[in-house]
């Protein structure tokens, strides 16, 4: 089911990243979103601004989800991100995800998490 909602909107080459994946092509696009949300309890985007420039556009975006193994699997987690999109003949053919990766995983760590949210109060 998961394949004909991304053949709608992705091109079969598609290009896919993020700040910790990169993917390329529908079956490997496929195989990434079955194994980033197979753990996910909950998950909701909000979807807030998007700009179009001919061929190009962004998108600015809210997810929050909830996972067993970080904050306990009760707290939500909140994560801001833009996509960054390229499209033709109505497909999506490149798709760029920006997000801050220590506020989607590495701060909810348990030792990791502490030692990254030092270093972010230091830098501030």
């Amino acid at each position: 089911m998961l394949r004909r909602h991304l053949e709608v909107v992705y091109a079969e080459h598609i290009e896919f990243s993020d700040p910790i994946h990169r993917v390329t092509g529908l079956d490997e696009m496929e195989r990434y979103f079955e194994g980033l949300y197979e753990n996910i309890t909950y998950i909701e985007f909000n979807f807030h601004n998007a700009l179009v420039n001919g061929d190009e556009g962004a998108v600015h975006w809210t997810m929050i989800y909830r996972h067993p193994r970080l904050k306990g699997g009760k707290k939500d987690i909140r994560v801001e991100g833009v996509s960054l999109l390229r499209w033709r003949d109505g497909k999506i053919t490149r798709h760029q995800d920006i997000f801050d990766a220590g506020s989607l995983l590495y701060e909810h760590l348990p030792i990791l998490g502490s030692v990254i949210r030092k270093l972010k109060e230091r830098m501030a």
